[in-house]
């Protein structure tokens, strides 16, 4: 029986490079092999493909596998820039196209989307320049937002980069922190209430668009960092799956995870964040375009409580993939 080659892109020039290792580690080991054939495709810091170890052009890899799975995290892997490699060389691969995947991790191109679809999400102001950064300017942002705030790259994922400022002398070393990540800088107000992520699935279970149950997430410091994200430790946030969420705000979840992920056309899977404020309901924070599948990701875990085994996930996204659902 001819089994399907499917290459698995992990590592990149992103800052979670350590992250996509991560999931491209789990992909590997739970594609089912009766089925396919997996190749590890590994793009180091710098960019460069590489297939057993050597450096190789993306021609000449794509040309060897039949399917791509994804498994990259942030920019070049995240943004569109490899999905458009992926489409110009005509290769079938998993998550969404190069255009939603730019918009879906442009926070502010996100938002504008999000008020066009009367989405609630946090007000906003964007730094665009390091240079815009005066006492005046940073006066008039104290003025304008309730402290604390939060200060994060406009295009970036894994929380990487993100303060929450609690005073007027921790805006400039914020921005500057942000400004590492990214060439534009969101200043965003911060909404107190519990977090949630709700993943969801395309054509899965007889439904077309699928919602995974509703994470709950109660960070042990006053947001869920990228440190909380990714550790198993104390520092690490508590995930409750299914989260203690009432069936009225639970089914909420569910419906404003699905609107997000039409809204801004994405394709295969999706993971949204969330706040759910008791005074001012729920609101969304941003959409992850290819959520992390590591041992210690939420939608692993999520998918885990509805009895979703990653093997079935995977093919199951790989088929989508092939028939260019």
């Amino acid at each position: 029986m001819h089994r399907i080659r499917v290459g698995v892109l992990r590592g990149g020039p992103s800052n979670e490079y350590e992250v996509s290792l991560k999931t491209g580690a789990t992909i590997l080991n739970n594609l089912p092999t009766e089925k396919y054939s997996p190749r590890e495709i590994f793009i180091d810091k710098n960019g460069v493909w590489h297939v057993e170890g050597k450096p190789s052009l993306p021609s000449d890899v794509l040309t060897h596998v039949d399917v791509v799975v994804n498994a990259l995290h942030g920019y070049y892997g995240e943004d569109g820039k490899v999905q458009h490699i992926l489409e110009s060389h005509g290769t079938p691969f998993t998550g969404s196209g190069s255009f939603a995947s730019a918009i879906g991790m442009n926070k502010l191109l996100t938002k504008d989307i999000f008020k066009k679809e009367k989405i609630k999400t946090p007000q906003h102001k964007l730094v665009e320049s390091k240079n815009d950064v005066t006492k005046d300017f940073l006066l008039e942002i104290f003025k304008s937002f309730p402290l604390p705030v939060i200060v994060k790259p406009s295009a970036s994922g894994s929380s990487v980069g993100v303060t929450l400022v609690k005073s007027f002398q921790g805006f400039e070393p914020a921005i500057f922190k942000a400004f590492e990540h990214g060439d534009v800088v969101m200043i965003e107000e911060y909404i107190p209430g519990v977090e949630a992520t709700v993943g969801v699935i395309d054509d899965f279970r007889d439904q077309s668009l699928y919602a995974l149950p509703p994470v709950e997430i109660r960070p042990r410091e006053e947001f869920f960092d990228y440190d909380a994200k990714y550790s198993d430790g104390e520092s690490g946030a508590i995930e409750i799956v299914p989260g203690n969420f009432s069936f009225e705000v639970k089914t909420e979840l569910e419906e404003l995870a699905k609107k997000v992920h039409i809204a801004l056309g994405l394709d295969h899977y999706s993971r949204t964040d969330f706040i759910v404020s008791p005074r001012r309901g729920i609101y969304v924070l941003e959409t992850n375009t290819l959520p992390g599948l590591t041992p210690t990701s939420l939608m692993p875990k999520s998918m885990n409580a509805v009895g979703i085994t990653l093997p079935h996930f995977l093919d199951h996204i790989v088929q989508l993939a092939i028939h260019k659902k």
